[in-house]
């Protein structure tokens, strides 16, 4: 059996492939994803109907662990996120948070500077 830090590893691997109803199956059908910027969404259907409207204009994304450890039904991981989006590289540091039940996805966390992303983004996508 997986214990919950390779879970979560794999499922940060799983983001390279952009695939909304892969990454929502790592859910409870009652997890909740929070970026902590914004309001949390809960039910697995509602986290992947988020995934995918803010994977939808990214061309590649690959997360870099930097740390990855867990204790228990906790799982924390620091982590880069590299994201192509219209040819441009947004990179954005992360620390993940996660809380595991029965092998999936309770409740997960991210914290992050939004402008971080958001300025990038917003350049990116206004190049001529």
């Amino acid at each position: 059996m997986k214990d919950n830090v390779q879970i979560v590893g794999e499922f940060i691997a799983a983001w390279s492939r952009l695939d909304a109803v892969e990454l929502s199956n790592y859910f409870t059908e009652d997890g909740t994803y929070h970026n902590i910027p914004t309001a949390p969404v809960s039910g697995r259907d509602n986290v992947r109907r988020m995934i995918a409207g803010f994977i939808g204009n990214w061309e590649a994304t690959d997360w870099e662990i930097i740390n990855l450890f867990g204790v228990g039904n906790l799982v924390v991981a620091e982590r880069v996120d590299h994201t192509t989006v219209a040819g441009s590289p947004i990179d954005l540091p992360v620390v993940g948070i996660f809380e595991m039940e029965d092998s999936k996805i309770k409740q997960w966390r991210d914290y992050f500077n939004m402008p971080t992303y958001t300025d990038a983004l917003t350049a990116a996508l206004s190049k001529p």
